[in-house]
Formats: structure tokens, sequence, C-alpha cells
């Protein structure tokens, strides 16, 4: 028997068992509890796979978490100038636009910091300048007359700052610095008709920015720096390396399609697909060759260094990877020529790429140690010998094909034209069984023209940047092994007479 009744919180419901008992029964909770569950597992999974993909890319890139660190450091000292009484009064209110400064212009490499601060130091003193001048003028030319003077101003300099934003010169170099003049000049004339202590303001806006960009260098510049420059020589001889690879494994896939059975099939696929990253870095290298130009002179890299050579060389490599694109693309066309065919021109392809690829891979190692090659020459030497031999076997197509390999001669032996094309080992080979191997093999004579020509870029800028040679470097190695020698016995020695003086002093 079931009994209801009304309580505080609703209905209860209960059961009479048969000894005489009741039982209240509870709306059953699990259910509720299991989705509760399920979606704080759910949640901590995802919370635990963010800060794994975190660790994962500070592991990866060391320098984003030392960057990290670097602009909490630099935020901290300015703060200073906020919580200390003395700092404070020196710098007034305004201490809290040299934090602001740092949280703008602190950058990841030191030449976008010292883009940056070198930009609003100049846009904001210039634009500072100009508002206190057409202040002085405006202030003497009446109160009709003033706030037209300064609206024209205003209008006038920031239409004519906003429009050169877009000169591609001014745009690469000056775009921000550009912005803070417009900025700056806006602020500063707009506020100068109703405070009365224009000069104080300025002063105290500019020093505190003055300190907020002088410790966005410093730190930048002393605490392991991150330049620009470096990174961009580095790019570029890794698209060298990554070119070279693909091309490799392009040309090996083709004729062989042995990639699965001698490296791993995802390895092998990184690899073919390494070219793609040098398509699509040409805005990362203009970017790091327009920030290098502000950095100063580090290690290997003069103040003057030949930056825009690199991005020519860049460009020189673009294009080999387009052709290499498309020789992946003959891979997967539908369209392939016969094995016999292929068979005839593996040889002549094969080599072609291997010394193509080797005069790639010499030029990312003169690049990356900036010391000239006395081989390249040589491996150019054997470039151009492999393509004479793949011309050759191109212009004699036709006759050159072993007339037993192939299909059509095999199943025409009882046509008498056939068999007198076969005694004269000639025989017509259609046209479109031709068309996937003279696509392939002109595709190669094309990417060796244009390492040339990345040779010549690369030589080029050797001569700009006075790269060493390799008598000079191996000077230099056996200079510094003779001096790690000489610290490393001076070490031994000083540790042996230390050994014995304790001895002494035990006896």
């Amino acid at each position: 028997m079931v009994n209801v009744k009304e309580t505080l919180g609703g209905l209860e419901w209960s059961v009479k068992v048969a000894d005489g008992s009741s039982r209240v029964l509870t709306p059953e909770s699990g259910p509720l509890i299991r989705r509760v569950q399920l979606g704080l597992e759910g949640l901590v999974l995802k919370v635990w796979k963010f800060f794994k993909k975190a660790w994962d890319l500070g592991v990866e890139d060391p320098k984003k978490v030392i960057h990290c660190f670097k602009v909490g450091i630099a935020l901290t000292l300015v703060s200073l100038f906020y919580y200390m009484r003395p700092l404070y009064q020196g710098v007034g209110g305004n201490a809290m636009w040299a934090v602001m400064t740092v949280v703008v212009v602190f950058e990841y490499s030191v030449g976008a910091t010292l883009c940056k601060c070198l930009n609003r130091v100049i846009g904001t003193c210039l634009a500072g300048a100009l508002a206190v001048g057409v202040h002085w003028i405006a202030s003497r030319s009446g109160d009709r007359f003033e706030p037209i003077i300064l609206g024209t101003s205003v209008f006038i300099l920031a239409s004519a700052a906003t429009f050169s934003r877009f000169i591609p010169s001014v745009k690469a170099r000056f775009d921000y610095g550009a912005m803070i003049f417009i900025l700056t000049f806006s602020l500063v004339s707009v506020s100068g008709y109703r405070v009365d202590k224009l000069f104080d303001m300025a002063h105290q806006r500019l020093s505190t920015i003055a300190i907020g960009t002088s410790m966005c260098i410093l730190i930048s510049i002393v605490v392991c720096p991150i330049w620009a420059g470096e990174d961009l020589h580095i790019l570029i001889t890794r698209n060298m390396e990554k070119l070279a690879n693909s091309l490799d494994g392009c040309v090996s896939n083709y004729f062989m399609e042995c990639a699965s059975s001698t490296d791993d099939e995802e390895d092998f696929h990184k690899k073919l697909q390494g070219y793609k990253c040098s398509l699509n870095s040409k805005a990362t290298e203009e970017s790091l060759a327009n920030l290098a130009r502000w950095e100063p002179a580090h290690g290997n890299f003069s103040f003057r260094h030949p930056w825009k050579q690199y991005l020519k060389v860049g460009t020189l490599i673009r294009s080999c990877a387009y052709c290499i694109e498309a020789l992946n693309g003959c891979i997967g066309s539908e369209n392939q020529a016969p094995e016999f065919i292929k068979n005839h021109f593996s040889d002549a392809c094969l080599r072609l790429s291997t010394h193509t690829s080797s005069t790639m891979k010499e030029l990312a190692v003169i690049t990356k140690t900036m010391t000239k090659s006395s081989k390249i020459g040589f491996l150019v030497g054997e470039m151009n010998n492999a393509v004479q031999h793949l011309h050759k076997s191109l212009e004699s197509l036709p006759a050159n094909i072993p007339p037993a390999q192939s299909p059509s001669a095999e199943s025409s032996e009882t046509d008498k034209s056939t068999s007198t094309s076969t005694n004269n080992n000639t025989f017509a080979v259609p046209l479109m069984e031709l068309l996937p191997i003279v696509t392939v093999a002109s595709l190669l004579l094309e990417i060796a023209e244009r390492v040339e020509s990345v040779v010549d870029a690369v030589t080029e800028l050797a001569s700009m940047a006075d790269f060493k040679t390799e008598k000079a470097e191996k000077k230099l190695k056996q200079k510094q092994a003779i001096v790690n020698n000489k610290h490393d016995k001076e070490q031994h020695q000083a540790s042996q007479e230390e050994l014995t003086m304790k001895a002494l002093q035990q006896v």
C-alpha cells in the first residue's frame, strides 16, 4: 500500500512492507551524481591537456619561456617607480606610463624591442615638440582663434601621418612611430587647451617613457638576448636543408618507390613535405630582416650585415620549392609513364637529383658556418654534367628505349612493319606515355638551373658578409684547441698541487 504525505519540500512517498513496517521512497540520485562526475572528469582532462601542450611548447622552444621571465622582470623593476615613494615623487602620478610602455614595447626579439622603443621615443618627442610649438602659437592668437588653430593642426598633421603609414618604406620600419605621433600630438594638443602646466606634464610623460624604453632595451640585450638576425640566418639554412631532402624524397619515390621500406613512413612524409616551409616563410623572412636592421653588432653579424641578401636567397629558394611542388604533384598523378620508360630514365634523373641536393646541402653548410667552401665549385660541375647527361637521354628518347621491354613490341611480332622496326631497334612510343616522364625530367632541369642561381646568391652573400675561408677556420679551431689544452693542463696541475698540499698537511 502506498501512502502520500505533503511535506515542506513537496510530496513524500511511503510503501508498507509485508511485515507491517513502512519505508520512505527517495528519488534516485545516481544518474545525476554520475553526470556531475563525468563533467568534472572532462574538465580536469581538458585542463591537463592544456597544461601538457603548454609544457611541450616550453620544452620545444625554451626561448619563449625566457622571454616571459624577461617581461616579468622588466615590469617588476618599472613598478618600483610606483611603489617606492622617493621614485614616485620624482616622476609623479605619470609613473603608470612607464608600466604601460613596458607592456606595449617589450617584444620577443632584440630587434623588435629596439624598433618599437626607438619608434615610441622618436614619435613621442617629435609630436610633443610640435604640439608645444603649435600650442605656443595658438595661445598668442587670442581666445577666438586658439581652438581653430589647434583643431586645424590636429587635422593636418594627423591626416599626413596617417597617409605616411600607407607608404611601404615607412610602413615597414616606422608604422608604430607614426601611430604614436598621432596619439601623442592629439593628446597634448587637446589636453593643452585646458591644462596650464603643459611643460611639466610633457616632461613627466617623456621621463616615464624614457624609463620604460631604457629598461626594455637593457633587459632585452643583457638577459639572454634573442636576436632576429640569428633567427633569420637559421631559417634560411633550414629551408635549404629541407628543400634538399624534399628533392631527394620526391625523385626516389617517383622512380624507386621504396620510401616505406627504408624509412619510417611518417618521417619520410615529413621530409617529402619539407619544401612547404619555404613556401610559407616569405612574411617571416621579411619581418625578421626588417627587425635585424635595428640590432647592434652581435656574434658573427656586423652592424651593417647584408640582411637584404638573405631575402634574395629566400626568394630563390622559394622558386625552387615551387618546382618541387609541381614535381611532387607528378607522384600522385593518374597519368603515369610505363615502367619500362621510367626504368630507362631513372638513372639520369636520380643522378641529377642527387647532385642537385648535394649542392643545396653544401650551400646550407656554407650559410650555417659562414665559411667559404672549396667543394661548391666541384659540386656545381657535377650537377652540370648530370644536366648534360639527362639532356642527351631526352634527345635520343625514341631510339634508345629497349624494344624488348615494350609491351607494344611484344604484341606486334607478327606485324611486318613492327618486326622491321624491332630489327632496327626502334619503335613508336605513344606521346601520352612520354609526357609524364618528360615533365619530370624538365622539372629536374629547371630545379638545377634555379639551384645554380641560389649558388650565385650565396656566393654574393659570402662576399658581402666577408665569410671566413676554410683555412682561416681551421687555424682558428687549432688555436682554440691549443688554448683549451693549456687550460686543462693548468687545471690538472692545480688539482695535483692541491692534493699534494692536503697530503702534506695530514702528515
